[in-house]
């Protein structure tokens, strides 16, 4: 069985494919600040993305989606200001997605896109 980070990892490999299937350009991973970090940065045309990444490897505590709670949203929402105020370019948007991934027993996993998810 894996562990927490080898589990989380292979999670967020997984998101970073999905977002570039589906024609997401991924800018930057696992961004540190002091007060937290960025799992997945990236550009939707003109819009800056900032991806959490939950994986779990069942639901029995609950969905990983559930564990994006209203305070790591403002967390989230912190970060993200900090991370732009570093930045040179203007972008007109920005959204915050949650990408919820299940790996079970079977080693299938079921990734689920939520878009603006807060």
């Amino acid at each position: 069985m894996a562990t927490n980070q080898e589990l989380g990892a292979r999670g967020e490999d997984l998101a970073v494919r999905h977002l570039e299937d589906i024609g997401l350009d991924v800018i930057e991973r696992n961004w540190r600040h002091r007060s937290g970090e960025l799992d997945i940065i990236a550009r939707d045309g003109d819009t800056m993305v900032f991806v959490e990444v939950k994986t779990r490897s069942g639901i029995g505590y609950g969905t990983p989606a559930e564990a994006v709670t209203y305070t790591k949203q403002v967390r989230i929402r912190g970060l993200a200001l900090s991370w732009l105020a570093l930045q040179q370019g203007p972008w007109v948007q920005i959204r915050f997605d949650v990408i919820a991934i299940v790996v079970g027993r079977d080693d299938n996993p079921v990734i689920t896109h939520i878009r603006a998810a807060f």
